[in-house]
């Protein structure tokens, strides 16, 4: 019985637990709407400094694509369809830095390998999306048959391999006609509130399951 009153009170604290994360993802929700809501900033000038205080802000971002430098992203899947994403720095008029654009989706049968020799957009151009904060590690450029691929964006990694500063956000480009078919440009991702609420109600149940189950024993045992 005291195992089961035990197990009983992990199983709520679990879903007390989810609770909170509910919480915190609700808050974070909040904060990220009010920042997409935002008038659009334009990376330029004095804006170039305060880029890491910018995520999920829509920006603006006009310069040309460094198209040789492209970095593919392999093991994607739009829709079913297994693919890459391919993420191009883009040099920044009047300046000498760079900001990484998430360009979008491009088909792949392997996920490997695409030939971005076909996206590029040579002279001037001016992107639209939703800045990104760009994290240290866990890029693992992978080298094959000359082409080198990457499991994600990674800050320290094309802080090495590019030859001019890089700013600590990228830019995800937003669908618009005007473009290019491929790649295939993303709407932002959905804010949701997860799975922590049917995870919690999960854990409650196991919660009270297990208590039941205790009292279902203590009373048997006293009717013996």
């Amino acid at each position: 019985m005291a195992l089961c009153l035990l197990a009983a009170a992990g199983f709520a604290r679990l879903g007390f637990w989810q609770l909170s994360r509910l919480e915190q993802r609700i808050a974070a929700n909040r904060i990220t709407r009010a920042a997409r809501a935002a008038p659009p900033v334009d990376l330029s000038g004095s804006m170039l400094e305060m880029a890491d205080s910018l995520a999920e802000r829509r920006v603006t971002a006009r310069g040309s694509y460094d198209d040789d430098r492209s970095i593919v992203l392999r093991g994607g899947a739009l829709q079913g369809v297994p693919g890459v994403y391919v993420a191009t720095p883009l040099r920044i008029s009047g300046s000498a830095t760079a900001v990484l654009v998430e360009r979008g989706f491009v088909p792949s049968p392997d996920a490997t390998t695409a030939d971005v020799g076909l996206l590029y957009e040579p002279g001037e151009v001016r992107v639209k999306g939703l800045a990104r904060t760009l994290t240290p590690g866990g890029g693992k450029p992978l080298a094959r048959e000359g082409n080198t691929t990457w499991v994600k964006l990674d800050l320290d990694a094309l802080r090495q391999r590019l030859p001019y500063p890089i700013l600590p956000i990228s830019i995800r480009q937003t669908p618009d006609s005007g473009l290019p078919r491929l790649p295939t440009r993303l709407e932002p991702p959905p804010l949701d509130e997860g799975p922590h609420m049917s995870y919690a109600i999960q854990w409650f149940l196991f919660a009270g399951m297990a208590a039941g189950f205790a009292f279902l024993v203590i009373g048997r045992g006293r009717r013996l």
